[in-house]
């Protein structure tokens, strides 16, 4: 059974403590934009699937209350980064098997202020030895040690600087994602920043790690999105053609030895996994990266753009750097990547970001992206990925 998206909502992101609302209250306002997008009552939901990484256990519940009171299932979902992704493949997974024909998929965050550290998902250096991902750092420590920076642009910097020795990578080209991502959030209303910046203003920003600098990390964010998902059936008995849009193909993959046997950082962040998803979704679909018109993709920091073009297919391995120099990923190029602004400039708040891809692809396929709109746009890719790890790639067609 046929899968499809037929309304998404999200709430701008913004700074934590920008806004005074609580995560229930985020997440109303982007369910029920996806409802009223969808032209459906929370009444039909039949069940919902809801991710989120920094609320207690049955948050999910205390979230969708705001929409309803109908005692339908509500399911809750952690995956650290990849968890909005996570809850939408949940919902998809309950349509396709036949046992619901709406769900809803919902995602939040409310943060806190500074980056990921020892109390966040990722678990930092405060509990290294006990986080969930301390294999990920131990082969990160191995390789180039450990420091007082936050771990996550450590290891994501670290596997900048193998890209930059064994490739020739250039710290201008990791600037050059800053700056395109930047530039595309200047029309998108949900982003947090939408500020353009040169890849001069990239480099020279404040070091996060070397050689990331503040411009090509996302940040921490307070928002919402949510999808409806339904099937085919549903679509048809409801009218709701006109608005579809076909999940085609979604896979998850975690690690596998592959993400530690190198003893690399770039293989420790998920590389491996992002490159498996997408060959099955490939593989699934019949369609290859030479059918993607539109790509929303985990840009956590810009070395993961690189790596993720290569994942996908894009381009060959070490070609990443070239590939976004060479403009074939934004708009006038092959394909557009990140219109939205992507994590660097939309923003990331963890349990949102997957479905929030999701939302900017829907309105991209319907030709609803209005000023950061991709011309003809039919097929599109959303990648989304967690340490500890997960990695989701979906594709959607028109």
């Amino acid at each position: 059974m046929k899968a499809y998206i037929v309304g998404v909502g999200m709430t701008k992101f913004e700074k934590p403590e920008t806004r005074d609302w609580q995560y229930w209250d985020m997440a109303k306002e982007a369910g029920t934009a996806a409802l009223t997008d969808a032209s459906l009552a929370y009444e039909q939901v039949q069940q919902v699937a809801v991710g989120y990484c920094f609320q207690a256990s049955t948050a999910g519940q205390r979230a969708v209350y705001e929409l309803g009171l109908t005692g339908v299932p509500v399911y809750n979902v952690n995956n650290n980064c990849a968890t909005g992704s996570t809850a939408l493949m949940m919902a998809r997974q309950f349509v396709e098997g036949g046992g619901s024909d709406c769900v809803l998929a919902l995602g939040f965050e409310k943060m806190a202020r500074g980056a990921l550290g020892g109390k966040g998902a990722d678990g930092g250096a405060a509990d290294f030895k006990t986080s969930p991902v301390a294999r990920h750092y131990g082969i990160m420590a191995a390789a180039h040690g450990f420091e007082m920076s936050p771990p996550t642009a450590q290891i994501f910097g670290n596997a900048a600087r193998e890209h930059m020795e064994r490739y020739g990578t250039t710290e201008a080209q990791l600037a050059a994602v800053g700056a395109k991502n930047h530039r595309h959030s200047v029309n998108n209303p949900y982003a947090q920043f939408q500020d353009p910046y040169t890849v001069q203003e990239i480099l020279a920003a404040k070091t996060v790690h070397r050689p990331l600098t503040k411009l090509q990390c996302s940040p921490t964010s307070d928002g919402s999105a949510a999808a409806v998902v339904v099937s085919e059936r549903f679509v048809e008995s409801h009218g709701l053609g006109d608005r579809a849009v076909e999940i085609v193909a979604q896979a998850m993959t975690t690690d596998t030895g592959d993400s530690f046997a190198s003893g690399t950082c770039i293989d420790a962040v998920g590389q491996p996994m992002s490159r498996a998803a997408a060959q099955q979704v490939y593989e699934a679909s019949g369609l290859s990266a030479a059918d993607l018109d539109v790509i929303e993709l985990h840009d956590c920091f810009s070395i993961n753009e690189l790596l993720t073009y290569e994942a996908l297919g894009l381009c060959g391995e070490g070609e990443s750097g070239k590939l976004v120099e060479s403009g074939a990923t934004t708009y006038g190029g092959r394909w557009v990547v990140n219109p939205s602004g992507g994590l660097i400039s939309k923003g990331h708040p963890l349990g949102a970001t997957g479905i929030a891809q999701a939302a900017e692809l829907t309105w991209q396929l319907r030709g609803e992206a209005q000023g950061r709109q991709v011309k003809d746009a039919r097929v599109g890719l959303a990648h989304n990925i967690g340490l500890g790890g997960a990695a989701v790639v979906t594709l959607l067609r028109r």
